[in-house]
């Protein structure tokens, strides 16, 4: 069973930076990471290719947020700038066991293993 263990969240004024960090106790293939915000239902913010080669972003976070993992220390990380009170939320960071599924990273669903979240929260 793979262990995911985030940490690096806060609160912070708009305009405002942050790093996730997530460690996994094993490698992993498609990381992503997702958030939800009271009442709304999860959604994904971004996630990164086995190699880190391929990154991908939600249309209301590209430009501001940076994925990247570095696999020597199975981690991964959510650069976050300039951010914004709708970013406020709880952070998941969630992992892929195998590549079947590597198309389909916006879907949590597909996922194998989670994080048990950080909360973000930006003041305005």
């Amino acid at each position: 069973q793979v262990q995911l263990v985030e940490s690096g969240g806060g609160l912070v004024e708009a305009g405002g930076s942050l790093r996730l960090s997530c460690a996994t106790s094993g490698r992993t293939f498609t990381m992503g990471w997702f958030r939800q915000a009271p009442g709304k239902e999860r959604e994904f913010v971004a996630a990164i290719s086995w190699s880190g080669g391929s990154t991908y972003y939600a249309d209301s976070v590209k430009g501001r947020f940076t994925i990247s993992r570095e696999n020597a220390k199975n981690t991964v990380y959510l650069q976050m700038n300039n951010l914004k009170p709708e970013d406020t939320a709880v952070y998941y960071c969630e992992a892929m066991r195998g590549t079947h599924n590597s198309l389909r990273y916006s879907s949590s669903e597909v996922y194998d293993y989670w994080s048990q979240g950080t909360q973000v929260t930006v003041s305005s």
